[in-house]
C-alpha cells in the first residue's frame, strides 16, 4: 500500500505541475496579447483562440485539483450543523449530482465535437475538434478525479473513519 500511495502522490504532483504550467502559459499569453494590442496595435487571432482553448483546459484541470484537495465549493458553516449520518447522505447526493453533470457534459461534449469538429478554426487553422475536444477531455479528467475521491469516501464509510467531504 505504501508504494501505491507514493505513486498516487507522484501522479498528483505531475497533475498539479501541468496545471500550474498551463495557468502560467495562459497568463503569459494574456499579458503579451494585452501589451501587443494596446501599445503596439498588434492583434493575433490565433493567440486569442489559443488563450480561450487553454483557459477552458485550465478550468477543467483545476476542477480535478479542487476535488482531489477537497477544495470544491461547499457551504461548510451550514453543512457542519448536520449530524454525521445526514452529512454522509448529502455527500452521496453531491457525488451523484457531480457525476451526473460531468457525465452529461461528457456525452454532449463528444457529440458536439463529432458534429462540428471538422470545421477549421479561423486563427490557428486547425480542426475545431482540437479546441472543442477540451470540454469532453476535461470532463473525463474531472470524472477520474471525482471517482478517486468517491472511492476514498466509500472506503472511509466501510473503515469507520467516515471522513466526509
Amino acid at each position: 500500500m505504501n508504494s501505491l500511495t507514493k505513486i498516487g502522490k507522484t501522479l498528483y504532483r505531475i497533475y498539479l505541475g501541468i496545471g500550474i504550467f498551463s495557468v502560467a502559459v495562459v497568463a503569459g499569453c494574456v499579458i503579451y496579447a494585452v501589451i501587443a494590442r494596446y501599445f503596439f496595435g498588434v492583434s493575433h487571432t490565433f493567440l486569442e483562440e489559443f488563450i480561450t482553448t487553454a483557459f477552458a483546459f485550465t478550468t477543467f484541470w483545476g476542477m480535478g485539483i479542487c476535488f482531489i484537495q477537497h477544495e470544491h465549493v461547499a457551504i461548510e458553516s451550514i453543512f457542519n450543523l448536520f449530524p454525521p449520518v445526514l452529512k454522509k447522505i448529502l455527500a452521496l447526493f453531491n457525488y451523484a449530482v457531480v457525476f451526473t453533470v460531468l457525465g452529461v457534459m461528457l456525452f454532449y461534449g463528444f457529440d458536439y465535437v463529432r458534429r462540428y469538429g471538422h470545421q477549421i478554426s479561423f486563427g490557428m487553422r486547425i480542426p475545431m475538434a482540437y479546441m472543442y475536444g477540451i470540454i469532453p477531455v476535461g470532463c473525463l479528467l474531472a470524472l477520474v478525479c471525482v471517482g478517486v475521491n468517491f472511492a476514498r469516501f466509500v472506503a472511509s464509510l466501510f473503515s469507520g473513519a467516515g471522513k466526509t467531504p
